[in-house]
């Protein structure tokens, strides 16, 4: 039996143990932390192990084909609930609906879009002409990877508007960057796949338990051949004579036939220099999520994006009660003191829902992710590696890797997938796990 070693549990490095445990490898992956899940995980409220919370709300789209085949093998594709409405509030409390109608993509959306209040004629009809040049663009325009999403949309005659309320609300929520510093092919890729593509593709699924129980014991039981090693951080690759011959954890070599290494960019100048990458390009873009228990239900809504303030979107975790509020590209809350991202957060929130004016606040959270994406700025699309390596017995895998997605869920498993694409081959069965874009 061929043997792969992955280093690295986060979703990239799951997938990729997942689809070579399933394909005839016995696969060893190597974790530092005690958890499994990377950035999308789970764990109990520190001092209150009664809540288990997610480090931030995850969502994805059903454009997102390969992350749903990654659930589907663990067996939990069922713990994603799916959901056809978008709600977008303003402040006071006024709140349209975005959903599908009876028309065929790329027209699902007329019926509902016309109907949003908060956006005026002028600013739908620009909405509009953006979209259709989106639809013209597409694979076409071969600018998109050095101009900015913000830099696109003022060409397109974007008003201000239609940019902060719609295009911001929706891009830098999915990208995690800002627009201004958010590659328009990003932009281009969600528009393209979830909102036009299909009718059904724009429907977001959220995880009906926590991120950690996706993968939980009872999923990998179905994978017997993939074992984990938790709280066993790889201090060093071993090469010799132009092959990866090792890996070095807790002072012990282990070795395989193969190596996926899933590890976060920063990491790797020192686990293996002798890769020698050239990752002065890449930064780092934070996401806060922000935890709130009230005494009382504040909402019936499932979810909303939250219009013209700091917080961007809203998630109902427990019958309106507790709470969790999103903000992505959050620059401007890492160095703000928990204390006062609480106080902003509650104070916006009362805004979009007056019941948070007599509610009490019970307990509250704050969940800085300061590396949680890389940005994906422009200009860095072929500074992404592949993930082939100049050592043939070594790949790569991360959403930082050139997966063809952002840095989000679906292209951290698209990577894995790669990455184990490459090792079958290596090992002279080439076998193909990375299921197509749905356009």
């Amino acid at each position: 039996m061929p043997s792969a070693i992955v280093i690295g549990g986060g979703l990239a490095g799951l997938a990729s143990a997942a689809a070579l445990g399933q394909s005839g490898f016995q696969v060893d992956l190597f974790e530092a932390r005690g958890f499994l899940g990377g950035r999308a995980t789970s764990y109990p409220v520190p001092g209150d192990n009664s809540e288990v919370i997610d480090n931030c709300q995850h969502v994805l789209l059903r454009c997102c084909v390969n992350l749903m085949d990654f659930y589907r093998r663990l067996g939990v594709a069922d713990r994603i609930q799916f959901h056809q409405q978008f709600f977008f509030i303003e402040p006071g409390g006024r709140t349209s609906v975005l959903q599908a109608g009876g028309l065929p993509a790329p027209l699902h959306f007329t019926g509902s879009f016309w109907d949003l209040k908060f956006l005026g004629l002028p600013d739908k009809l620009a909405i509009a002409r953006a979209l259709l040049a989106i639809r013209r663009e597409h694979g076409r325009r071969q600018d998109l990877d050095r101009i900015t999403m913000l830099e696109w949309l003022l060409e397109k005659g974007q008003t201000e508007r239609a940019i902060q309320r719609f295009w911001n609300q929706v891009l830098v929520s999915a990208v995690n960057e800002d627009l201004d510093r958010m590659a328009a092919s990003h932009g281009f890729q969600v528009f393209w796949l979830g909102f036009l593509a299909r009718a059904d593709s724009y429907e977001m699924g959220i995880p009906a338990v926590p991120l950690g129980d996706l993968y939980g014991p009872e999923g990998w039981r179905r994978i017997p051949d993939v074992h984990f090693h938790l709280r066993s951080p790889i201090e060093r690759v071993n090469v010799e004579n132009g092959a990866i011959r090792g890996v070095i954890a807790a002072g012990e070599r282990h070795s395989a036939d193969c190596y996926v290494c899933a590890l976060p960019f920063e990491r790797l100048p020192a686990v293996i220099p002798e890769l020698d990458l050239k990752l002065d390009g890449f930064e780092h873009s934070p996401i806060t999520g922000i935890h709130l228990w009230f005494d009382r239900s504040i909402t019936e809504l499932p979810h909303a994006t939250l219009l013209d303030r700091t917080m961007q979107w809203m998630f109902n975790k427990s019958g309106g009660r507790y709470l969790q509020l999103v903000v992505s590209a959050s620059r401007s809350l890492v160095e703000m003191p928990r204390a006062e991202v609480i106080a902003l957060a509650v104070r916006e929130l009362a805004e979009f829902f007056p019941g948070a004016k007599e509610a009490k606040l019970e307990k509250a959270h704050v969940v800085k992710e300061i590396r949680a994406t890389f940005s994906a700025r422009p200009g860095l699309e072929q500074a992404r590696p592949l993930s082939a390596t100049k050592f043939g017995n070594l790949f790569l895998a991360g959403d930082w890797t050139r997966s063809g997605w952002p840095p989000i869920m679906e292209g951290a498993v698209r990577s894995g997938y790669l990455a184990a694409e490459a090792v079958t081959r290596a090992a002279g069965h080439g076998r193909q796990f990375l299921l197509p874009d749905i356009a």
